[in-house]
This record gives structure tokens, C-alpha cells and sequence, in this order.
């Protein structure tokens, strides 16, 4: 993927400006032929003692990365065409964001990962202020550039916390070091609150979801639907694999805190699209709804039983349900934002009130843009439902059950705000 992305900046200093229209495509080829390598050829193992594990956790997030990246290439096309005099740098810049995300699913120690989200979120600082005759895209990328370096302080400062009592920032080593403790100590306890809350940012969960919106309606649409699938999956990715393998022997801690948060996120996201009348910030605020469902599941991941003794009876039925709710969430957003694009770049609109009509211009755009918003909302007989059911299943197997009673509650509100 880095060397996509030098390809692409090195053809953009030399091709001329007719040709530069086809990077888009070159982009999207070379995609193509990395995530068809990625499907047939065997990968796992190590990196660096360790600090990189290449498994199928990481190769499910790899395609997923790869076909998500690969749409919002093909979906930048005519906008870069439009507003942009270097297109190179644009798709070079989203190929790094894209090898970020890649690399913070395979990370596998606190600092590597810091160190693969910051490479993911320099990126999209630039990508969301790239309009820069724009106020609002102004607007959008200094709020998320001056909350993103605070986030990320917390997160740094979190590791620094766990590092100096366990003596480790390796995943697995943490959770044995845990275990050998006799309790919790604050200061283990400060660093876990404060690398929750960076995390918190990175996902936009409640309360450190404020950024979204702004950020969703400044930034080009483009960006916008790469920011609201990718940059979140590759967050989730990372807390998957760092509370399933460092906090599992305090699950117990760590696990009424993730519950709360997603039982938040639901119920404001939900609550506050209901009001919108933008349609960036309507799906915003629907991402944030989304993102509670899977915080819910990642709280269901590790589950206790009566003598206080951990079983993996469900873990796996909760983890597929997690990631197939996201893989579900993820394509049907990103056919949201495509139709989205059209209508934009139809009419110049992108209030709820422009797509009024929508059915007689443009039909086909239509269709795809109402079974796209059905799914989220999960009717029956599209994928959002199956994602849904499976998830919120696995979840009440856990014994979660007045959480799953909220999200099918919180799920019927979004069926206004969808229909």
C-alpha cells in the first residue's frame, strides 16, 4: 500500500494535467491487485518480536480496509476532478491513512499501536481541511486536529501509566502482569480511564462524540465516508485486540465502563439524529447510534460466569456478530454516502430537503440510497437486520439482556429518522 501511494505521488509530478484524471483509476487497480494477494496468499506470523501479529483477525480487517479504501477512491473521483489541481497527493495521502488503519489491526503492542493511529489520523487531518477556501471545512479540520492531538496525549499518557507499574505495553505480557496483581492499582486505574477516553475520540462514542458532526459536515463527502467506516473500524480493531487479549483478566473492571459508554452512544445518537436536517449530519449522528450497537458487543466479548471463573462459550458468537454487524454497517454507509455524492454533485445539496424528488430524477439513486437507509435501520430481508439480530443474539447470550432491550428500542427510533 505505501508503495501505491509513492507510485501514485511520483506519477502525479510528471504526468500532464489530461492525464492526471485517470490516478482515480490506478489507485483503484492497485487496490484491487493488493486485496486479491491478500485473499490467496498466506500471511501469518510475526513482525518485529511481535509487535506486528499478522493472523485472520488481521486479515478480515486487511480486505475490509482494502474494498472500503477502494470505494472511496472510485467516489473521490469526480470531486478531485473538480476542486483539485494535484490529485496525487490527495489519493497518496488516503493510501497512508489506508495503511495506517491496516497496520493498527495488526499492532499488538500500546506503543506500536499509538504509533499506527497517529500515522492513520495525520492523514485525515489533512483530508478534512482540504477545502481550504472552504469556513467550514476550515472549521471542521481545527476542531479535529486540536481534539485528535488531545485525544492522542491521552492515550499516551494512559500507556505511560501502564507501563511504569506492569512494566510492558505487549498486549499479552499485560495480561499476565495483570493477573500476578494482588488488586487494581490507581494509577493502573487512571491509565485504563485514560486510554478508554482516547479511544473514546477515535470512535466517536458519548461522551467524546461532540467532533462528528462539525467534522462529517465540513469535511469533502468523499472523506466523510471514509472517516465514518474506516478510521472507526480500524479503532474498533485496535480495542477488539487490546481488551480480548491485555484486559482480559480484568474484564471485570473494564467491562461495566464499555457498557455504560455503549448504552450512551446508542441512546444520544439515535436521540440526536432525529432532529437533523442534514443529511452528513444525520448519518453522523446514525454512525454514533452504529457505534453503540458495537461497543455493546465489545462489552459482551469476555463473559462471566456465577463462581466468577471467565468461559468462552460465546466469545466467538459475539465476536462474529461484532464484525459482521460492522462489515454490514460499513457497506451500506458507504452506498448512503455514494448516493449521497450523486445528489451533491447533481444539485449542489446536501440537505434532507434536496432529496425531495429524488425518486422521479434520479431512480436508480433511489432505490439504492432507501435500501441502503432500511438496512441501517434493520428491516427485515435486508443485511442490517440479519447483522443486527445475530449481534444483539450473541449479546442477550452473555446475559445482557436489558442492553440488548435498549438497542432494539433504539433501533425502532431510528426507523423515523431513516424513513
Amino acid at each position: 500500500v505505501a508503495g501505491l501511494a509513492f507510485f501514485i505521488l511520483a506519477l502525479d509530478l510528471f504526468l500532464k494535467e489530461n492525464w492526471k484524471q485517470y490516478l482515480a483509476w490506478v489507485g483503484f487497480v492497485g487496490l484491487v491487485v493488493i486485496l486479491v494477494i491478500s485473499l490467496f496468499v498466506e500471511s501469518e506470523g510475526q513482525l518485529y518480536d511481535g509487535l506486528l501479529e499478522f493472523d485472520e483477525f488481521t486479515k478480515f480487517f486487511r480486505i475490509f480496509f482494502l474494498v472500503i479504501a477502494a470505494v472511496a477512491v472510485v467516489i473521490s473521483r469526480e470531486y478531485v476532478e473538480s476542486k483539485l489541481k494535484y490529485p496525487g497527493e490527495y489519493y497518496g495521502i488516503l493510501l497512508f491513512t489506508l495503511l495506517g488503519a491496516m497496520l493498527l489491526a495488526s499492532s499488538a503492542e500500546l506503543l506500536t499501536a499509538y504509533i499506527n493511529l497517529e500515522l492513520l489520523s495525520f492523514g485525515l487531518y489533512v483530508l478534512v481541511g482540504y477545502e481550504r477556501y472552504n469556513a467550514k471545512s476550515n472549521e471542521a479540520a481545527v476542531k479535529y486536529i486540536l481534539l485528535g492531538a488531545f485525544s492522542s496525549a491521552l492515550i499516551l499518557f494512559g500507556i505511560s501509566q501502564i507501563y511504569g507499574i506492569l512494566g510492558t505495553t505487549r498486549f499479552d505480557e499485560m495480561s499476565v502482569a495483570f493477573s500476578a496483581l494482588p488488586s487494581i492499582y490507581p494509577g493502573l486505574a487512571v491509565g485504563f480511564v485514560l486510554i478508554v477516553s482516547g479511544l473514546g475520540f477515535k470512535l466517536a462514542a458519548v461522551p467524546f462524540h461532540m467532533w462528528a458532526p462539525d467534522v462529517y459536515e465540513g469535511a469533502p463527502l468523499p472523506i466523510t465516508a471514509w472517516l465514518s467506516v474506516g478510521s472507526k473500524a480500524a479503532a474498533l480493531a485496535l480495542a477488539m485486540r487490546l481488551f480480548a487479549e491485555g484486559f482480559f483478566t480484568v474484564f471485570g473492571e473494564w467491562q461495566p465502563v464499555i457498557i455504560v459508554i455503549a448504552a450512551s452512544t446508542m441512546v444520544v445518537g439515535n436521540l440526536l439524529a432525529l432532529v437533523q436536517k442534514n443529511m452528513k449530519r444525520l448519518l453522523a449522528y446514525s454512525s454514533i447510534g452504529h457505534m453503540g450497537y458495537l461497543l455493546m458487543g465489545l462489552a459482551a466479548l469476555v463473559p462471566v460466569v456465577g463462581d466468577g471463573t471467565t468461559t468462552e462459550k460465546f466469545s466467538n458468537l459475539v465476536s462474529n456478530g461484532l464484525l459482521f454487524h460492522m462489515v454490514s454497517y460499513g457497506f451500506t454507509s458507504m452506498a448512503a454516502f455514494l448516493c449521497v455524492i450523486v445528489v451533491y454533485n447533481k444539485t449542489g445539496r446536501d440537505d434532507i430537503s434536496g432529496l425531495a424528488g429524488l425518486s422521479k430524477r434520479q431512480p436508480l439513486v433511489s432505490l439504492v440510497l432507501v435500501s441502503a437507509l432500511f438496512s441501517m435501520a434493520g428491516l427485515p430481508i435486508f443485511v442490517g437486520f440479519a447483522s443486527k439480530f445475530y449481534l444483539f443474539n450473541a449479546v442477550g447470550g452473555q446475559g445482557l439482556l436489558w442492553l440488548v432491550g435498549l438497542a432494539i428500542v433504539m433501533s425502532l427510533i431510528s426507523l423515523y429518522y431513516y424513513l
